[in-house]
């Protein structure tokens, strides 16, 4: 028996929030990533080399991402203190989840 599957459907990956452990889009999704340098960053792109972890895009998710070492874990490595201070800048420009 054959599956025929719909080509108009389009597989879309899906990753898990490091904070909420909620899962959707890649896309819709802040990639972090920590290169072989210990220097930890958002990846706007999604291709950047290195240790990848994923946050939504709200304050809330970000506070308990940076807070402890949730981050850390993920990323398998500490965070140097400039890295965590440029990641608490642009947790500021996020919205507050409604």
């Amino acid at each position: 028996m054959s599956v025929v599957s719909n080509p108009k459907l389009k597989h879309i990956p899906e990753r898990t929030c490091i904070a909420c452990r909620g899962k959707t889009a890649k896309g819709k999704l802040i990639r972090l990533v920590r290169a072989s340098t210990g220097y930890v960053q958002v990846d706007n792109t999604g291709k950047l080399h290195g240790r990848g972890a994923y946050l939504c895009a709200f304050r809330d998710c970000w506070d308990a991402g940076l807070k402890g070492n949730r981050l850390e874990y993920t990323l398998k490595g500490k965070i140097d203190v400039e890295s965590r201070k440029r990641l608490w800048e642009y947790r500021q420009t996020l919205p507050e989840r409604s």
